[in-house]
């Protein structure tokens, strides 16, 4: 597969920073879902993240899938390494990677009243942390990830409880207020972890963007990761997104991963096979 002209090279990041990278998913049945008392430890192959933006995730759907999600079908609708910009490579090692700076405790004190705000802000980091940003999927899922030197892309198609999606993508949308600023204490000091709205392409019935950056030491070295993330709802199934790393976030494509992803999961909704990307032949 010839690949198209990559975009300028990113500043690799120090050796001990490259260490502390999110983890992507390997395709499998199941979406993870780990807890954040797990170990610091880092997969050295690597995480990733991304961004999003959003319509009010309870509207009725713009157009109901004919056929329920299958485990084949939620594999089928994955996207591949020519639905995305840059040299993304696929790997198989998404499923065991985790990023470090995601785990730590909330400082629950900086919220003075609001302790319900912390408790949305812990959460979020614990499901970053676990590649499960809208919850335990209900039925099929599947995942996968890609590499592109310190950026790494995690991607996951999976049906849900239509409900509890509501309640994750609404849940989601309240985040850029209640956890615009906050700091957490985990292995090696404090982290600052800020959290932003980002734009989505207007794809699926709802939708939902952030920008998560957090700041803190790794190896004695002072390290920023930023992930953007996207959330995408399409009928009673959704696609999420989370792409970047040490050398910053990664918008261009998870923009790229919604708009060609969507398009996937609604052809296999359909009963189609979707239609190879034009770039994956250029």
């Amino acid at each position: 597969m010839a690949r198209r002209p990559s975009r300028p090279a990113r500043v690799l990041a120090t050796a001990v920073a490259a260490g502390a990278l999110l983890t992507t998913a390997a395709c499998s049945d199941g979406g993870a879902s780990r807890a954040s008392g797990s170990s610091d430890a880092v997969d050295a192959t690597g995480a990733a993240a991304s961004p999003v933006a959003a319509d009010s995730p309870s509207a009725s759907p713009t157009a109901s899938p004919s056929n329920r999600l299958t485990t084949a079908g939620a594999r089928t609708a994955l996207i591949t390494e020519g639905d995305i910009e840059d040299d993304w490579t696929q790997v198989k090692s998404a499923g065991r990677w985790r990023e470090s700076l995601l785990v730590g405790k909330v400082d629950v004190a900086g919220f003075l009243t609001a302790k319900t705000d912390a408790a949305d802000c812990q959460k979020l980091l614990d499901s970053l942390y676990g590649d499960a940003l809208l919850g335990k999927p209900s039925g099929p899922s599947a995942v996968t990830g890609f590499q592109d030197g310190d950026s790494r892309l995690f991607y996951q198609v999976a049906a849900y409880d239509p409900a509890r999606l509501d309640t994750a993508l609404t849940w989601m949308r309240t985040l850029p207020a209640k956890c615009a600023s906050f700091t957490a204490t985990g292995k090696g000091g404090k982290r600052a972890v800020r959290v932003t709205e980002e734009s989505v392409p207007n794809e699926g019935d709802a939708r939902q963007g952030l920008r998560v950056t957090v700041q803190g030491n790794v190896g004695g070295s002072p390290t920023t990761l930023t992930l953007d993330v996207a959330a995408v709802r399409v009928g009673d199934d959704a696609i999420t997104v989370t792409a970047g790393g040490l050398g910053g976030g990664q918008q261009e494509s998870v923009k790229e991963a919604v708009e060609q992803g969507t398009q996937r999961l609604k052809d296999v909704l359909a009963g189609k096979t979707p239609a190879p990307n034009p770039g994956q032949f250029d």
